[in-house]
C-alpha cells in the first residue's frame, strides 16, 4: 500500500500509508460486533498493507483501545503509526448510567468525563497506555472541542479556553519530551481547527465529515491555511457516517443521525453522476479527499474483512477525469476542490 511521509511542522517524520484503520465501529459503535470479527477485521488491514490505526477512549468507551491491545501485541513496534485521543476520562458507574446508550452497546459501564485540564490530559494518556498495552502513542488528538459535541458556541469556547490555558501544554510538553511525535485535534468542525491552528502549533488535524463529496466549506480558508503552514489532514468519516457508503436509502446516517431530505436528494444526485462513469459511490468518496495537498491519510471504518479489502481496492485504482469535471459541472463538486 502508498504510503506518505508526512514532515509535522515540529520537526517529526510519521509514514502514512493512504489508508487509515478507525476504530469507532470496532468499538460496537450502532451495532456490537463479535471479538472475532473484530480482529478478523483488523488482520485484513494489516495484511493489505494498512500501517495507520486511529482510536479513542470514547469508542466503546475503552473496549476499542484494549481490541487493539489484544491485535498489535505480536506486531512490532516501530512497523504501524497510532494515535489516540484525549479531553475524556472514563469513570466507572452503573449500567444504567452509563454514557452512549443506544449508540454503543455490549461496552463496559463507563461515564465520559470532560476534561481538557493539563492534569486531565496526563491522566487520560496513562490511561490509554494502559488499554493500548503500549509503551508509547505516535499521536495525540484533543478530542471533539466543538459545538456538535458540546451543545453550543459557548460551551465549547469554554472548554477550548480550558484545554489551551491546560492540556495544551501538557501536549506540547509530551511532544518535546518525544513521548509523541505529533498532536493536533479530532473534531467534527473545521472553523475550530482553523481557530486552534491560529492560536498554537499544531502539526495536524483529525477532521471528521468535513471534508467529503458532500461538504466542501473548509476550502474557503482553513484547507489553504494549513497548506501554507505544512499542518496535515487526517480524513475522518469520508462516508459521513454512512451515507456516502450506503446510497441514499431509506434509514441511511448523515452525520451521526439520519439523512434529511436535502441530503438524500444531493446523494441520489451524485448517485446519478456516478452511475454515469461506472464509478461506485464508495471509490468516489474515500478518493476525493485525497486530492487535496494536505490530505496525509484517509480513515474509514471498516468492520469486516470485505470491507477493507473494497477500500484497499478503491484507493488502489484510477479515477477517470471527466466523472470529477462532471461532478463539478454539476455543482456537486466546488470548482476550486483539488482532484
Amino acid at each position: 500500500m502508498t504510503s506518505r511521509r508526512f514532515h509535522a511542522p515540529s520537526g517529526a517524520i510519521i509514514p502514512f500509508t493512504v489508508l487509515g484503520q478507525g476504530t469507532a465501529p470496532l468499538g460496537n459503535l450502532y451495532r456490537a460486533l463479535p471479538e472475532d470479527q473484530v480482529q478478523n477485521t483488523l488482520q485484513a488491514a494489516w495484511d493489505g498493507g494498512v500501517r495507520y490505526f486511529d482510536t479513542a477512549p470514547l469508542y466503546g468507551f475503552g473496549l476499542a483501545e484494549t481490541r487493539l491491545n489484544h491485535f498489535l501485541r505480536d506486531k512490532p513496534r516501530d512497523r504501524y503509526v497510532i494515535s489516540t485521543k484525549v479531553g475524556r476520562r472514563l469513570a466507572l458507574t452503573a449500567p444504567k448510567d452509563r454514557s452512549g446508550i443506544g449508540k454503543f452497546f455490549d461496552t463496559p459501564s463507563r461515564r465520559e468525563v470532560f476534561d481538557y485540564s493539563y492534569d486531565g490530559v496526563m491522566r487520560s494518556v496513562e490511561d490509554s497506555l494502559e488499554r493500548l498495552g503500549l509503551d508509547r502513542i505516535d499521536m495525540l488528538f484533543v478530542h471533539d472541542l466543538d459545538v456538535f459535541t458540546h451543545g453550543s458556541t459557548l460551551a465549547r469556547d469554554a472548554h477550548v479556553e480550558a484545554f489551551m490555558r491546560g492540556g495544551y501544554g501538557a501536549l506540547v510538553k509530551l511532544r518535546e519530551g518525544k513521548a509523541i511525535k505529533a498532536f493536533g485535534a479530532g473534531v467534527n468542525e473545521w472553523q475550530v481547527c482553523q481557530h486552534l491552528a491560529e492560536r498554537g502549533e499544531f502539526d495536524l488535524f483529525l477532521l471528521a465529515g468535513r471534508y467529503t463529496l458532500l461538504e466542501q466549506d473548509p476550502l474557503e480558508s482553513f484547507l489553504p491555511l494549513c497548506e501554507s503552514r505544512g499542518i496535515g489532514i487526517v480524513i475522518g468519516g469520508p462516508f459521513n457516517s454512512g451515507i456516502l457508503a450506503s446510497g441514499a436509502k431509506p434509514g441511511a446516517w448523515y452525520n451521526y443521525s439520519p439523512a434529511p431530505p436535502e441530503i438524500l436528494e444531493r446523494v441520489r444526485r451524485l448517485e446519478q453522476v456516478c452511475r454515469a462513469h461506472r464509478v461506485s459511490l464508495v471509490e468516489a468518496a474515500l478518493r476525493f479527499p485525497m486530492g487535496h495537498p494536505a490530505v496525509v491519510t484517509v480513515v474509514a471504518g471498516a468492520t469486516s474483512p470485505a470491507e477493507v479489502a473494497r477500500n484497499i481496492r478503491t484507493l488502489a485504482a484510477g479515477m477517470p477525469h471527466a466523472f470529477w469535471k462532471d461532478l463539478k459541472a454539476e455543482g456537486l463538486v466546488r470548482s476550486d476542490a483539488k482532484v
